[in-house]
């Protein structure tokens, strides 16, 4: 019998991962699931980082993003430039057209500044229901979180069980600070968005990306005009509304 993505799968494989080196962990998803796994990336430091060891390792993981139409333009061609450099297709998935005629209709083109529920409504036309399309079917998925993004990532773990999508996600560098990430993209001569060295620690969206200010923690410059606790978009949440949560990890891994 095919082994099915479930709870105690997660947490079998959350149990060993702090051990364990953030290839071994994506080595250990792809053995324990005969199914389809996704990694989504945004094209980020992180993801840049977790698309160099899964192509280098051969695993069989799709690339998936989601372009929302707000991309900076230097997302595009790093995007290019990573599917050159590793052999690999990202396959986009783009918001429904006659979804965005109908916010932006109800909005106004920037009109998910005007209040938390705009912006929220904005994120789930342009990246949460999309997301849906590209996890349909999947049986694990791949993030980029790390524990040190913010105090609500921090609350995650390597391994969760998403009863909402029905599938086993792995956050494989969730235990690596970004000075790490940064010192592994650097030694390894990984493609990365250029802005990153223009002060946008976290990138998405560019109306709702600026760079941080000298002190400011890695996801300000995201919804800045929004509260802290606010400041997620919908891609890491349960259908109630909180994060998915486990245990907490234990110190950190590494890439060999």
């Amino acid at each position: 019998m095919p082994t099915l993505p479930t709870e105690d799968l997660a947490r079998s494989l959350n149990a060993v991962a702090a051990s364990q080196s953030p290839a071994e962990r994506l080595a250990a998803l792809r053995a324990a699931l005969p199914g389809r796994i996704v990694f989504t990336t945004s094209l980020g430091l992180e993801d840049q980082a977790i698309a160099h060891v899964i192509a280098g390792a051969g695993l069989d993981i799709d690339f998936a993003t989601l372009d929302t139409g707000r991309l900076f333009p230097e997302a595009y061609a790093l995007w290019q430039e990573t599917e050159a450099r590793y052999g690999v297709k990202i396959t986009p998935f783009w918001p429904r057209a006659k979804s965005v005629e109908t916010l932006v209709a109800n909005q106004g083109i920037n009109g998910f500044y005007n209040s938390v529920e705009a912006r929220k409504a904005c994120c789930e036309v342009r990246k949460v229901v999309p997301l849906a399309r590209a996890l349909a079917g999947a049986a694990g998925w791949i993030t980029g979180l790390r524990a040190d993004q913010s105090d609500h990532r921090g609350a995650l773990s390597f391994v969760t069980f998403d009863a909402g999508r029905g599938l086993v996600k792995l956050n494989p560098i969730f235990d690596w600070t970004r000075e790490r990430v940064a010192d592994f993209v650097r030694a390894e001569n990984i493609p990365v968005n250029p802005l990153h060295g223009k002060g946008f620690l976290s990138i998405g969206c560019a109306p709702c990306t600026r760079a941080l200010q000298p002190g400011e923690p890695e996801r300000a410059g995201r919804w800045w005009w929004e509260n802290e606790a606010q400041k997620e978009c919908g891609l890491h949440v349960a259908p109630d509304g909180r994060l998915v949560r486990a245990a907490r990890p234990s110190p950190e891994g590494s890439f060999t």
